[in-house]
């Protein structure tokens, strides 16, 4: 069972371009159908859908939906509530997404690293 936890603990994502719902459930701890909900919940969450309706998500999505889960799991905010803080332009300023995508950026250096030293 997938259980909330700090957003430092998920795991790093990927450098692919896009994702299926099983992978970003994974990557953000949340289940498939919460996802779906979120989507009509936040109009921010748009996925590509492709054949049969399937949907795939982009990079941005992920992120967003990892600024979400800790804006309702660990901040304590009511859907409304995290709808709001998203819509108003502090949302541009909220530390929580810019240190996902400064762990994010790290973790990708050093994979590039890695290979440079290969």
């Amino acid at each position: 069972m997938l259980e909330p936890s700090n957003n430092n603990e998920l795991p790093p994502i990927p450098g692919k371009r896009y994702f299926t719902i099983g992978e970003v459930s994974e990557l953000c701890e949340v289940k498939p159908h919460v996802l779906r909900y979120w989507e009509q919940e936040f109009a921010q969450i748009k996925p590509v859908k492709r054949r049969g309706n399937r949907r795939y998500y982009q990079r941005q999505d992920v992120l967003l939906i990892r600024q979400i889960r800790s804006l309702l799991y660990e901040q304590g905010f009511t859907i409304g509530g995290a709808r709001n803080r998203l819509e108003s332009e502090n949302s541009k300023e909220d530390m929580s997404y810019y240190r996902q995508l400064i762990r994010q950026m790290i973790i990708e250096l050093e994979d590039v690293l890695s290979v440079l030293k290969k």
